[in-house]
Formats: structure tokens, C-alpha cells, sequence
């Protein structure tokens, strides 16, 4: 058993894992925000159109999309990830294939991305909390982008890319060697998902 738990955190560790969960992650983000994309469109054609994800009264993406959140910059917000989610595809393909980025580019990288990650978050405080309703396709592109920033955010550590002073290098580099960053991205979306099972319960189902 304990040879099996090294073997994965060592195969967790390789460029293979790390670039291709960002690589799985971006592109489903890609697709989920390509969805919502055409959903916009479909809605500012007919605003009474009903989407395929309006379930019921909370997983209602029809609810979301008509909120001022969603066009946040006078445009939907999904436009956004299709933006950028093909920069983070590029990076994890070419990183797969050997290439390696500049310091200064991957540092610029983790800075939009934490900023797009704080967006993500925003939108999904708000949809729980103001808007009262649940987007699954929103809730696809929290997730990815959360999985993107973690391996983003390992790799840029593990590399000495953020610039960081030696001693806050050493304590994060001992983090990640023992998988910390992994156990915390786990136990923040299992936090998450209690949150929304508490606040909403069987409304879920309804």
C-alpha cells in the first residue's frame, strides 16, 4: 500500500499530471463557457427562451443569466472564459510538449489567473447569497478554474517562478511535496458543495 501511495505522489508530481489536469480543466471550463456563450445569445434573442439547464426554481441558469452579474462589463460573462481559457490550453499543451515559459511570463500568468479566479468566486457568491439560483454550467467553470489555479499555482511554486523570498519558497515547496495544495483544493470543494446542499437542501431536487 505504501509503495502505491508513492508511486501516485510521484506521478502527481510530473509534468504529465500537472500540465494535463490543467490542460482537462481549461477545456471544460472552454466548454462550459462556450455553453453559456449560446445561452446569452439565445436569451438576448428571446428573453423567454427556456434553457436546457432551467431544472427548477434554484438550478436555473435562465435565472442567472438574466441577472446584472452576468454582464458584469456590459457584455456575458462567458465571453470571458472564451477569452482566456484557450491561453491556459496553450500553455498546458506546450509545457507537455517540453516547452518552457519564461519566469516573468508564467508569473504574469498566475497574476490573471488568481484575478480570474476571484471572479469565478464572485459570481458564485452571488448566485448562492443575491441571486438566489444556480447555473451548473457556472458551477463547471468554478470548478475547472479551481483545478487550473492549483496546478498552475504548484508548478509556478515547484519552479521558483513567483518571485518569492527563500524562506516563504522553502515553506511553500515543503507543502506541496506532501501534496497539501491537493488536500486543500479537496477539502474546499467538499466545504463548498455541504454549503450549497445546507443553504438550498431538497430545493435541489424539487
Amino acid at each position: 500500500m505504501t509503495d502505491v501511495l508513492t508511486r501516485l505522489r510521484t506521478i502527481r508530481h510530473r509534468n504529465g499530471w500537472i500540465f494535463g489536469t490543467m490542460l482537462v480543466s481549461s477545456v471544460l471550463s472552454l466548454l462550459a463557457s462556450f455553453v453559456l456563450a449560446v445561452e446569452a445569445v439565445n436569451l438576448a434573442a428571446d428573453p423567454d427562451a427556456t434553457l436546457s439547464c432551467n431544472i427548477n426554481a434554484v438550478i436555473s441558469c435562465g435565472t442567472v443569466a438574466g441577472s446584472w452579474q452576468a454582464h458584469l462589463f456590459g457584455f456575458p460573462n462567458a465571453f470571458l472564459g472564451i477569452a482566456a481559457e484557450p491561453v491556459v490550453i496553450t500553455i498546458a499543451v506546450a509545457s507537455l510538449g517540453g516547452v518552457r515559459f519564461p519566469r516573468w511570463f508564467m508569473l504574469a500568468a498566475q497574476v490573471i489567473y488568481t484575478l480570474g479566479l476571484l471572479f469565478a468566486y464572485w459570481l458564485f457568491y452571488e448566485s448562492m447569497f443575491d441571486i438566489g439560483a444556480l447555473c451548473p454550467w457556472c458551477l463547471l467553470v468554478t470548478v475547472s478554474t479551481t483545478f487550473v489555479f492549483m496546478s498552475l499555482t504548484h508548478v509556478n511554486i515547484r519552479d521558483g517562478n513567483l518571485y518569492l523570498p527563500a524562506r516563504a519558497q522553502r515553506a511553500l515547496m515543503a507543502a506541496i511535496d506532501v501534496d497539501l495544495d491537493l488536500i486543500a483544493v479537496t477539502i474546499w470543494l467538499l466545504v463548498l458543495a455541504l454549503a450549497v446542499v445546507l443553504k438550498y437542501g431538497s430545493a435541489l431536487f424539487g
